[in-house]
């Protein structure tokens, strides 16, 4: 009787195919998530395989979920990121859970892993980048093990960006004035270097100044975005990228940069209708100024010290507002400050369309801003690296094995993962 009672459990199980747990849970909490950076790249390496994934936004700090695999359990373990397996009873129990209206809490299909584009200088025959400095969000993406592609200036004109979902902008001067490092660095081999080849780059498109160039880039990168794309910043990218926009057939650069001077009514004819972010700037007056206009808080006379810089995240409705819920996911709402060319941002420049997602209210700066253009979106977040406070050219790369729970690294990944969201329509 026995036996034939495990025949037919048998014959069943051979039907049915093996029993198994339905759901792999990543838990993003404070204290449950040995690794939060590569829980990212774990969901989005789940998603390559063509697996659909929820996000579980403001549930247990924004944790994701996919179905159970053995293969994905492997990777977890492999990767040192923290899960657990749940049954199908209680992951749809977790679901109700996240729907009651009391509850600030949405379930995101997470539906295909997006195409990432880093706009980064070219590298040299040993492929190590050009310029003496490091780029958060590359060393993000590589310790997340999250794929991405390089491109620059010859790649953006030619028109290879509709390849790409998602578009990070590296520390970066789109104005033409090379950083503004004259006067800092122009002993520098590195920055002498950096600036013929820039300029080389630009006379090899049909440009003659490096300044067209960079307008032509903005220009294309404004395209890509008003199509439906999806475009990050940080640093002097975000300021210098709507400066450009602004400076559309206006000569701001000063004869150190281009060899001519810039036209002496240049502020007068910014016009604040083409930029992203920005509205009522002021040019800095000076080419040795470190700063490009007003915009930044800049590092001098900010009244707060760095063990007390801190910003907060602002707590968004999940079922009203996801997007801006999801670029917020954190497991803390408080993270630590950082310096970059460019910190943050002066609130009376920010035009009113602009949704602040972190600020330091104290102090009256912004410091992740983010809004829609066209089709597609844009986020800023101010400063160059979100674990060394004040980050010097030519300093060692931050080691994020060191970091992996950093909450200022993690609003990068939610920018990168933001695009794989299934969209919902906008209930405000």
């Amino acid at each position: 009787m026995i036996k034939k009672y495990l025949l037919l459990l048998g014959l069943v199980g051979a039907i049915l195919g093996p029993l198994k747990a339905a759901y792999i849970l990543l838990p993003m909490e404070h204290n449950e998530q040995k690794d939060h950076l590569k829980a990212y790249g774990i969901t989005y390496w789940v998603l390559n395989k063509g697996i659909e994934a929820w996000w579980l936004l403001n549930y247990r700090g924004g944790s994701f979920a996919f179905e159970h695999n053995k293969a994905f359990e492997k990777e977890c373990l492999t990767r040192g990121v923290s899960y657990e397996i749940l049954p199908d009873a209680q992951f749809n129990n977790i679901l109700n859970q996240i729907a009651s209206p009391e509850a600030n809490m949405e379930a995101m299909k997470l539906e295909k892993a997006p195409k990432i584009a880093v706009y980064s200088p070219e590298v040299d025959a040993k492929g190590l980048s050009v310029q003496p400095w490091d780029d958060a969000v590359t060393l993000v993406l590589t310790y997340a093990e999250i794929p991405y592609t390089m491109l620059y200036d010859r790649e953006v004109m030619g028109d290879k960006l509709a390849e790409y979902d998602w578009l990070h902008l590296h520390h970066e001067d789109f104005t033409g004035q090379h950083g503004r490092n004259h006067r800092g660095f122009r002993s520098h081999g590195w920055y002498e270097e950096s600036k013929t080849r820039s300029e080389e780059l630009a006379r090899s498109l049909g440009f003659n100044k490096v300044s067209e160039l960079k307008l032509a880039v903005v220009k294309k990168i404004r395209d890509f975005v008003g199509g439906g794309g999806f475009m990050f910043a940080m640093c002097s990218a975000t300021d210098t990228y709507d400066i450009a926009l602004a400076a559309d057939g206006v000569d701001i650069c000063a004869e150190i940069f281009d060899g001519d001077p810039e036209d002496p009514d240049a502020q007068s004819k910014l016009d604040f209708n083409k930029t992203f972010a920005f509205k009522n700037f002021t040019l800095a007056e000076s080419p040795f100024e470190r700063a490009f206009s007003n915009i930044d808080v800049g590092r001098m006379g900010r009244n707060v010290s760095p063990d007390q810089d801190y910003f907060s995240l602002f707590d968004f409705s999940a079922k009203w507002d996801p997007v801006p819920t999801i670029l917020t996911q954190c497991h803390t709402r408080t993270v630590k400050g950082f310096m970059g060319q460019t910190t943050a941002f002066k609130k009376q420049y920010l035009k009113t369309s602009v949704l602040i997602l972190g600020e330091n209210k104290a102090i009256g700066e912004a410091r992740y801003i983010h809004s829609i253009f066209g089709k597609g979106f844009w986020t800023f977040y101010g400063g160059h690296d979100p674990e060394d406070y004040r980050h010097r050219i030519e300093d060692p790369e931050t080691d994020l094995s060191l970091h992996p729970n950093s909450p200022g690294y993690r609003l990068i990944l939610n920018n990168i993962l933001f695009p794989a969201a299934k969209k919902k329509e906008r209930k405000t």
